[in-house]
């Protein structure tokens, strides 16, 4: 039993396209039909792969998407970092889309598919044991479930616990302050000021040990949110505290290439 492609109905025997092996069809009178359409992405896998590449390297997103329905074909009987890269490649164009556009509809769209995607990517990444990008891919799936709202800081507490715990443990001080820096957000969001301080100042001692490749955003992103919140408060020694962090954070800046740091914290 199967769905026929252009005119959605359930039938045990469907003729499949030769040439793309992808869409399926009632009979030959729906395959003609739909073939204005299905022309557009009528070619082998190996050929959707290509096109779908071609679109990334000219950072055409609208390109890219148009091969999401050919991702599942595209990942058949591939080594897993290639399907890495495959899942990176359609993430990227969701974000991208989400940038240039500002219709609200459209964005949920594009965030469902992230949190879709950006999951099996945290699985894929893990089996193949780039941790540090698996990580990096955790917090980057917390920043999109807290940016969607309705309720799902739990969800992205969960991940942000697994990404400083792969962090934590293969030594990659990046993701362990990016992760703590997004725990701490949401500790104080939920009015638990003690226990986001102290991962805040977890974060910034993180921070300190950057790899090689790591700019100090993250250090300067722990600095740029922990001292308003230290301001905010009527702790006890909390001017006492902002001090250090204010000549911190201009330090930091100022080694930049002496530009201040201006933005949000997690870009999408």
């Amino acid at each position: 039993m199967g769905t026929c492609s252009r005119c959605g109905k359930e039938c045990t025997v469907l003729k499949r396209c030769s040439i793309c092996k992808h869409d399926w069809y009632c009979g030959a009178d729906c395959q003609k039909a739909a073939w204005k359409g299905h022309k557009k992405t009528c070619c082998s896998v190996d050929d959707a792969f290509d096109r779908m590449n071609d679109a990334s390297d000219r950072c055409d997103w609208r390109g890219v998407l148009k091969w999401e329905g050919r991702m599942e074909q595209m990942m058949e009987n591939v080594p897993d970092f290639l399907r890495d890269s495959i899942l990176f490649v359609f993430s990227w164009a969701h974000r991208a889309a989400m940038r240039a556009t500002m219709n609200r509809e459209m964005n949920k769209d594009h965030t469902i598919s992230l949190v879709r995607l950006e999951t099996r990517r945290v699985e894929v990444l893990g089996t193949i044991q780039r941790f540090r990008d698996q990580g990096e891919a955790m917090c980057g799936l917390a920043d999109i479930l807290l940016l969607d709202g309705k309720g799902k800081s739990q969800e992205a507490a969960v991940f942000l616990a697994r990404a400083r715990g792969v962090g934590e443990a293969h030594g990659f001080f990046s993701v362990e302050s990016r992760s703590c820096l997004g725990l701490a957000r949401i500790k104080l969001n939920d009015g638990l000021e003690e226990e986001g301080f102290e991962l805040m100042r977890h974060a910034l001692a993180a921070s300190a040990f950057r790899e090689d490749d790591c700019d100090t955003t993250i250090e300067l992103n722990t600095l740029y949110f922990f001292t308003p919140a230290l301001l905010e408060t009527d702790k006890i020694g909390a001017l006492d505290e902002v001090e250090p962090l204010v000549r911190r954070y201009l330090d930091v800046a100022k080694a930049e290439s002496g530009k201040t740091y201006m933005g949000a914290c997690y870009p999408v």
